[in-house]
């Protein structure tokens, strides 16, 4: 054998080793890049399944916050609707006929005389004259004097003479005691 016959066996050794490491190599990098593929593949649904997650909370966030606007809303429009209901129930018994007036004043001076034997009777300047008849009128209530006017829709306030007791008979402190016992009532009859 020759030496050109010695330097083909090497070439052809080498080549053949060449080849086998390239198929190697050419197996590596492919089974890296399935690998990388496989990884990629991973991170994308696991970023998609936070995604939608981080979505959905968000979502259901501002579901909450609207739902808190709008009930909040709906609360406020109640409420301004029961201060109008309380407001012109207030004026329609300031508005009933002076026999009403009358009459009930004439309750409320009795009452009071039972709590406080001497005292000033302030009324609203509308009530002012029909106290004052009252008051002369019955012998019960020779203790009491008229007042000065009170910004109040109807009734009597009373003071005793010595200032330390002092009634509130107005019709706005009754309304205030049906209105908080019956709120619910009405709360319950205009919104359902």
């Amino acid at each position: 054998m020759g030496l050109e016959a010695v330097v083909n066996e090497i070439r052809e050794k080498g080549r053949r080793e060449a080849e086998k490491i390239r198929a190697e190599t050419r197996a590596d990098v492919e089974e890296i890049l399935k690998n990388a593929q496989d990884r990629a593949a991973e991170i994308k649904v696991s970023v998609e399944e936070e995604a939608g997650r981080t979505a959905s909370h968000t979502i259901n966030q501002e579901v909450s916050a609207a739902n808190l606007v709008v009930k909040r809303q709906v609360l406020n429009a109640q409420k301004k609707l029961l201060d109008q209901v309380y407001s012109a129930s207030l004026a329609a018994v300031g508005d009933l006929p002076a026999e009403f007036h009358e009459k009930a004043l004439t309750e409320l001076l009795k009452r009071a005389a039972k709590e406080i034997k001497k005292g000033v009777v302030h009324a609203n300047e509308r009530d002012l004259p029909v106290v004052e008849e009252i008051i002369s009128r019955l012998k019960t209530l020779s203790g009491y004097t008229v007042g000065d006017p009170v910004d109040i829709p109807g009734g009597i306030i009373v003071e005793s003479t010595d200032g330390e007791l002092k009634i509130d008979y107005s019709y706005r402190t009754f309304l205030d005691e049906i209105w908080e016992s019956g709120l619910k009532d009405a709360s319950d009859i205009l919104f359902t």
